[in-house]
């Protein structure tokens, strides 16, 4: 496969699929903006994007892989739903924001092109798993293709250049690639024990050794603002082993946001973690130094057994993406594909008054919402 186009589909293979596994399609922007300037900075595995040029491509074809081709009206059904939904939510400004030497727009166009891919590539994979779609299921694609064909206009139609056998296509393809996604994950059942997964519950006093300016940049104090904050922990620490109230004295000092904390392990820092999991109940600890201040920390629960069981399910999520994640990059790497380098570079949409659609992921979430496709469990 080539780079470009193998690298962004690894960048974000995630399951994207279904309320179960993630959030619905219309809430994804928010989390995707928080992480992609890091990923634009750093890139994936260090490669830059890169576009093949060929010259056998077939009309609208925006690229190909193995034998599926994706052309540019599935690629405007992405845009112009997901572009017309965050101009409502985020305004139209939100596109020319910069992240490292792009737009948002440019990121969030690069993303759209790897979510399509990456849905085709599971499509492919599905052949090797034997996973198909039953007729309950493509009759309930076909039936919601329909109800989000019907909703358009004249010119939404035009400005994506959609059919209702594309629109059919792609929510096929969705409800394949999220059963896919289920059939592998489903089949991780480890034995997560109760001491892998124990939670406690602490409550905790931090002062702070750092202040944030306006704009959200971090100042660490110095050597003797640091002193200060300590010789404040120290004064808090004091009165509760005098006997004041761990609350009282709590909402005096604390400087954090929370004033109790349940996690399980490789949650925390680590020096708040030690010393969080080896408090009985009741008991207080001394003062404990991590990036963000120093602590007080006083269990309530060293064993929370509702937190327990939520973390066993966080953990046994985690295993499940992390096999789907290892089986899909192996079978990435054995596929071919090629991007219509000039057709992709000038995709473009610009929102105009009568192109109001956004209703394209929701539809097909409703639809599939605790379906046995995998959509939601």
């Amino acid at each position: 496969m080539n780079n470009g186009l193998h690298n962004l589909i690894i960048k974000y293979r995630n399951n994207p699929f279904g309320k179960s596994s993630s959030p619905c399609w219309g809430c994804r922007f928010v989390m995707l903006l928080l992480v992609l300037s890091a990923v634009l900075l750093s890139g994936c595995g260090g490669k830059k994007t890169e576009i093949i040029l060929t010259t056998d491509f077939k009309p609208d074809e925006v690229f190909r892989i193995e034998t599926v081709s994706c052309y540019l009206p599935e690629i405007m059904v992405y845009l112009v739903n997901s572009e017309n939904r965050y101009d409502e939510i985020f305004g139209e400004e939100i596109w020319k924001v910069p992240i490292g030497d792009k737009t948002v727009g440019d990121a969030y166009k690069e993303t759209i092109l790897a979510r399509i891919a990456q849905i085709k590539v599971m499509n492919l994979l599905a052949d090797d798993y034997g996973v198909s779609l039953e007729q309950n299921e493509i009759d309930l694609a076909d039936a919601a293709a329909d109800e989000y064909f019907r909703s358009l206009n004249a010119d939404e139609i035009d400005a994506m250049n959609v059919s209702i056998a594309t629109i059919r296509q792609l929510y096929h393809e969705f409800a394949l690639a999220d059963k896919l996604y289920h059939t592998i994950t489903d089949a991780v059942q480890p034995e997560i024990s109760d001491d892998e997964a124990r939670a406690v519950t602490v409550k905790s006093i931090l002062i702070k050794t750092y202040s944030m300016t306006n704009t959200g940049t971090r100042i660490e104090f110095s050597a003797q603002q640091r002193a200060e904050a300590l010789a404040r922990a120290q004064e808090a620490l004091g009165k509760i082993k005098a006997g004041t109230d761990f609350d009282i004295v709590a909402a005096d000092y604390n400087e954090d946001s929370e004033s109790a904390y349940g996690f399980g392990r490789g949650v925390m820092p680590a020096a708040f973690e030690e010393v969080a999991f080896n408090l009985d109940n009741g008991e207080i600890s001394d003062i404990v130094e991590t990036e963000y201040g120093y602590h007080i920390l006083m269990c309530t629960s060293s064993f929370d057994r509702d937190e327990t069981d939520a973390n066993k399910a966080g953990i046994l999520k985690k295993r499940q993406q992390e096999e789907f994640n290892s089986i899909y990059e192996d079978y990435v790497k054995t596929l071919t594909s090629n991007l219509n380098g000039p057709l992709w570079e000038s995709v473009d949409y610009q929102k105009k008054g009568t192109v109001n659609t956004t209703g394209f992921f929701e539809v097909y979430d409703r639809y599939f919402a605790g379906e046995e496709t995998g959509a939601a469990d």
